[in-house]
């Protein structure tokens, strides 16, 4: 099948859905107003569009036209439904899916009521629409009463997220997590907990803060002032800021922890691919309830879903996995299974290809 994907260039999932997707056989056109982004597939080709975003969103309807005249694709399918949403529906190509991914329909339409309209028209614009999990398919009736929402997920490779020797140093036991250093994730929650935690485990005596470290792999505009809220808690000799690294290094930086944590804020948490990549190497997971997160956590058995906002609360889930190392195995064991059986990628990919089969099948 002949698939055009209208996504960002710069996002990993975007690359991989069309890595993915040509690796299965498929003829794979991504068009994009954004150029750069990680490696492509040398199968996939890229067509870039003239004007950057945001205004490109509108300017670009003209090239979109001409790129799917060349391509005569099977299938359109635009990735963020305000975004490029927006532009796919002003290229009026069909057969037309589009998938929503999170802040497009948790914050994007609550900015005005000219939001709303502009969400709502691009909403009613595809021949079908997909979510990743399914509280956003939920959040997209919402606004779109009786809309006919496939829930795909992103899904996790299972054979390059995989669990591996822990590469920690001696007796340390590593908390932290992989996410860009942004408000929504939370990860002044996660310094927060951290604190509390050595506070409390220092007040036992028994040396285990001494052998507690923090460890933040991720780039972002929040780097400064967490490194400075890392200081004001006094945890900064504890606490190891990475940066951004590639997609790729991801495996090797969980294999450092033993416990992961994702402490987001915003419900356009939409589904928490990062939580299924730490649960496939075979780590217990802290998350909040918010979005998508809870979904993809068996709460008590693959990991433990604490209050939003509640730092406190992860600091007591925390110290019941770093003093007790069985019950991480076990929990990094159970998320293993949990992955394998529900998220893995290939199944993602089999059900993405079924929803463009069945697209394909009506009117252009």
């Amino acid at each position: 099948m002949r698939i055009a994907l209208l996504a960002k260039r710069h996002s990993i999932h975007t690359v991989r859905w069309a890595n993915a997707l040509a690796q299965h056989g498929h003829e794979v056109h991504l068009i994009s107003s954004v150029h750069h982004g990680e490696p492509l597939d040398p199968a996939v080709r890229f067509w870039p569009l003239p004007v950057p975003p945001p205004v490109g969103f509108f300017a670009n309807a003209p090239a979109l036209r001409r790129v799917l005249r060349e391509v005569e694709p099977d299938v359109l399918h635009a990735h963020y439904a305000s975004g490029y949403g927006t532009l796919g529906r002003l290229g009026g190509f069909r057969p037309y899916v589009l998938s929503v991914w999170g802040a497009d329909v948790y914050d994007f339409p609550d900015r005005s009521a000219l939001h709303r309209r502009l969400l709502t028209a691009n909403l009613r614009a595809p021949d079908h629409l997909c979510s990743t999990s399914r509280v956003m398919a939920e959040r997209t009736r919402e606004l779109l009463p009786g809309a006919d929402v496939s829930v795909v997920p992103f899904g996790v490779d299972v054979d390059r997220f995989r669990p591996a020797t822990r590469t920690g140093s001696g007796d340390e036991v590593t908390v932290g997590t992989v996410k860009t250093l942004a408000p929504k994730y939370g990860v002044d929650l996660l310094l927060r907990a951290f604190a509390r935690l050595r506070e409390g485990l220092a007040a036992d005596g028994d040396g285990v803060a001494d052998r507690l470290r923090l460890l933040v792999v991720g780039g972002g505009p929040e780097e400064a002032r967490l490194r400075a809220l890392a200081d004001e808690l006094g945890i900064a000799e504890a606490t190891r800021f990475v940066g951004a690294v590639p997609h790729a290094e991801v495996p090797a930086w969980l294999a450092r922890l033993d416990v992961y944590v994702a402490l987001s804020r915003l419900d356009s948490e939409s589904f928490g691919v990062a939580v299924l990549e730490a649960s496939a190497v075979g780590l217990p997971v802290v998350v909040s309830d918010v979005g998508g997160l809870p979904e993809v956590v068996v709460d008590g058995v693959t990991g433990k879903v604490v209050p939003r906002e509640d730092p406190v609360a992860a600091a007591v889930a925390l110290r019941e996995l770093v003093l007790d190392p069985a019950r991480r195995a076990a929990m990094g064991a159970a998320g293993r299974r949990h992955v394998e059986k529900e998220y893995a990628w290939e199944a993602s990919v089999e059900a993405m290809s079924e929803v463009y089969a069945r697209v394909a099948g009506g009117p252009r």
